[in-house]
């Protein structure tokens, strides 16, 4: 197989699996679910069973044991971060996006001075993770502005805030530029394939780079062997039958972890949202609400140790209620315009809701509850927010990490670093009814830690924070 050619992805043997596992006995289903609660995994003709099914009791049994598997991995926690949108110039033409190359979409790239105000906003919102996105134009945002504004962002500070690691999402590239990425401090990249089905892949993107699948759908073997070995992926829920997606969504999976020895570190779930100039009624393949459950759950089963990220393209109630399908990551108080977050800022603080963007966001958000408010319902739901970054900054990353957390002993940093994470945030930035529940939830997730001696040392250290310490981690 050439290193530029998709073989992996074998769509006849996508049709053939769903077409057999279509009418599985319910019983058979029952035993591939018990089977998967030990996090083994799904083998394809599995994922291709699970995911057409129907049966409202069996759904419930498969979203039970997607929760049960994310907790006995990583425990009640659930990591927060930030996309900031650098530029919405973009030379592709994509069907489903705002940015796309002859839109009426208002064109920006943000400054230097321009990306230090906007960090230093999302600082005072609590981040310490964030998401570089941005369209694809080489001209003007060809590599080395990329690496400039993650210098920028590294070294802005605002009294106690920093941004401690930046993952990356930005076009299909060379293993040269990807080399330069890992050494200016990448953690994940990121690069949704939107589709794996090549015919729809073309119709959708019509012209542009990206148009090219195979160099696309490639990508993630290049990052990795330019030294990125923490990668994620993720479909675009709504461009083809969900069904095939998520049968070639692993076979990815399985491709990266024959040749690299590990899988990809993120998946994420976005779902196709209207944007300017797109249409939703001209997509026939959108997915409803059970549907995308039933994506989530059978992809946590699947591959269990991979962390799963939820977007605010779901609205607040959704959000709230998918979390307990295995999600592990998720955005908060996003901004999908380039710029807005000073502005996003400005108005939580006198207590209104943000203006509209002065520019074309990507898509639609469709919860727009602050970081604040969205950590207290993550509390009220009996999770522990977390801002932790340690594993990127120890090196527990790709096969180290997939060692950790396939033993069980992730666990032993995961909860005390989301403690430790979220008491700083609770010290720095919480409004007082964020603080006081904050606090109880502290308070309870202390006492689940199982070691005695991590929990004395957990104590310890939050007494530390209290007392203006920060930045502790296992």
């Amino acid at each position: 197989m050439r290193p530029d050619k998709t073989d992996f992805i074998d769509e006849p043997l996508i049709h053939r699996l769903l077409a057999e596992t279509a009418a599985t006995p319910r019983d058979e289903i029952e035993t591939m679910i018990d089977r998967a609660a030990a996090a083994k995994g799904l083998d394809l003709s599995e994922v291709a069973a699970l995911i057409q099914l129907e049966d409202k009791t069996l759904s419930q049994k498969l979203f039970d044991t997607a929760l049960a598997i994310k907790q006995n991995i990583y425990g009640r926690r659930l990591v927060l971060f930030a996309p900031l949108y650098l530029s919405s110039y973009c030379i592709n033409d994509c069907a489903y996006c705002g940015y796309h190359k002859g839109s009426d979409a208002v064109r920006k790239r943000l400054t230097m001075d321009e990306i230090r105000e906007e960090v230093k906003a999302l600082e005072k919102l609590g981040h310490k993770r964030l998401m570089l996105d941005m369209g694809e134009d080489p001209v003007n945002t060809p590599i080395e502005y990329v690496l400039e504004a993650m210098k920028t962002i590294y070294e802005t500070q605002d009294n106690k805030g920093e941004i401690r690691r930046i993952n990356v999402q930005i076009a299909a590239t060379t293993v040269e530029d990807y080399r330069k990425l890992k050494e200016a401090g990448t953690g994940t990249y990121v690069l949704f394939q939107e589709t794996f089905q090549r015919e729809t892949y073309a119709k959708m993107h019509r012209k542009g780079p990206k148009h090219n699948y195979d160099w696309h759908t490639t990508a993630l073997d290049r990052a990795m062997e330019g030294g990125i070995d923490d990668v994620g992926t993720g479909v675009l829920y709504g461009l083809y039958d969900y069904r095939f997606e998520v049968v070639a969504q692993m076979m990815l999976v399985r491709h990266l972890e024959e040749k690299f020895g590990v899988g990809p570190h993120t998946i994420s779930f976005p779902r196709l949202r209207a944007a300017t100039g797109v249409d939703l009624a001209t997509f026939p393949h959108m997915v409803n609400d059970e549907q995308f459950k039933t994506i989530i759950a059978v992809l946590r089963l699947a591959v269990p140790y991979t962390g799963m990220i939820i977007s605010t393209r779901e609205d607040s109630e959704f959000r709230d209620e998918i979390i307990d399908l295995g999600i592990s990551q998720m955005s908060a108080g996003s901004c999908v315009g380039v710029g807005g977050y000073k502005a996003k800022l400005d108005a939580f603080t006198e207590g209104k809701r943000p203006p509209a963007p002065d520019n074309t966001p990507q898509f639609q958000v469709h919860d727009n509850r602050t970081p604040d408010e969205i950590l207290r319902h993550i509390c009220e739901a009996g999770y522990i927010p977390s801002y932790c970054t340690a594993c990127y900054r120890t090196g527990r990353t790709g096969d180290r990490f997939m060692e950790l957390a396939k033993s069980g002993r992730i666990q032993k940093t995961c909860e005390p670093n989301a403690i430790l994470t979220f008491k700083e945030y609770l010290m720095d930035y919480a409004s007082p009814e964020t603080r006081a529940i904050g606090e109880k939830t502290i308070e309870k997730h202390v006492t689940e830690i199982p070691s005695a001696a991590i929990r004395r040392q957990t104590i310890k250290e939050l007494k530390n924070i209290q007392n203006g310490k920060r930045d502790i981690y296992y």
